[in-house]
């Protein structure tokens, strides 16, 4: 059973890009611990599957299906959805695409856009939407998924790795921003973790020699990440902001 500090009952969350993979499984979580989900994805079908477990869970899902980088049809969405549950208590800027191993000589300006775009944009224009509320209510939990690549660094990813720090960057100026409005911002930098996105980036090969290097001996699963996001949108966590997460069994230790 979840203690009762953990729970997040009556509270409304906004997960970026949870149709699939790390996203869903944070929806699912954040249900199971009482929170009503605003699922957002570009596909509808994957969008309304993860609405389908929520609700499995006894919780109430919405649905947003849009382009992230649609800044207008973007915010408008989300306007929409904090309308009609009547706010948004938590974000979690989930939205994001891999770095498909190419080196800077690969990059062009649409490859560097696409990246910048859906993770550093559109995560700045979803805080732009939602704080007003957060600050109205004095309350709100701000979660920005990072990467551990953007801790130490990784081959052939600058602009993956380039966009995951400037979620860290987010981190630490939206955490004194918005201290006096009793919003916290955390980030969350995971290790490599296996999903249909990382299968597809990296090929199984790659994903085995990772898992080689990771002192605990194994690759982290997307729940590993989902407890520390939902921890971090919980009442445990309302004296820790502008903090990073990094569960990555071992490879790089932070915060110390």
């Amino acid at each position: 059973m979840t203690p009762s500090s953990q729970r997040l009952d009556g509270k409304v969350a906004l997960i970026t890009g949870s149709g699939r993979g790390m996203g869903r499984s944070h929806a699912v979580l954040m249900a199971e611990r009482g929170a009503d989900i605003i699922v957002h994805d570009i596909d509808a079908a994957n969008a309304a599957e993860t609405a389908s477990l929520v609700r499995a869970k006894g919780r109430k899902a919405s649905v947003i299906v849009v382009d992230g980088t649609d800044i207008a049809a973007f915010t408008a969405k989300i306007a929409e959805a904090e309308k009609a549950h009547g706010r948004v208590d938590i974000l979690v800027n989930n939205a994001g695409i891999q770095g498909n191993k190419l080196t800077v000589d690969q990059i062009d300006e649409t490859i560097w856009d696409a990246m910048v775009d859906i993770k550093m944009k559109a995560s700045f224009f979803a805080v732009k939407t939602v704080v007003p509320g957060m600050k109205a209510r004095r309350y709100g939990k701000i979660v920005n998924i990072s990467s551990n690549f953007a801790l130490e660094g990784w081959f052939n990813t600058s602009h993956y790795v380039g966009a995951a720090t400037a979620m860290l960057g987010y981190t630490r100026a939206w955490a004194r921003e918005f201290a006096p409005f009793r919003i916290t911002v955390n980030a969350v930098a995971p290790a490599l973790i296996v999903t249909d996105l990382t299968i597809n980036s990296m090929g199984w090969e790659s994903i085995k020699a990772v898992e080689k290097i990771v002192p605990l001996g194994r690759l982290g699963d997307k729940m590993d990440i989902a407890y520390a996001v939902a921890w971090l949108a919980s009442p445990e966590t309302d004296f820790m902001t502008g903090q990073v997460l990094s569960p990555n069994g071992g490879q790089t230790v932070v915060g110390i």
